[in-house]
């Protein structure tokens, strides 16, 4: 059975993650039934982070995917 867009939670956390090439990236990802923004990194299997309401260089509100291996660190805004 498909899942519709009814059973999936959306919670946007805002966080900042630096890449390996040294770029710095602002944005918000949906952690969506996960406690935690760490959860994203450490418990889903997927290779990629999605971002969206993107800054990055001149890119301004864009959703960009983020290969995990490239990720040096991880902020997340906790205000």
């Amino acid at each position: 059975m498909e899942k519709s867009a009814e059973d999936y939670q959306i919670e946007y956390k805002n966080i900042t993650i630096k890449t390996s090439d040294g770029s710095t990236i602002y944005g918000q990802i949906n952690i969506g039934e996960k406690e935690r923004v760490s959860d994203i990194f450490t418990i889903n299997e997927s290779l990629f982070v999605v971002m969206v309401d993107v800054s990055y260089k001149e890119n301004i509100g864009k959703t960009i995917f983020i290969n995990k291996r490239h990720i040096v660190w991880a902020e997340p805004d906790e205000l």
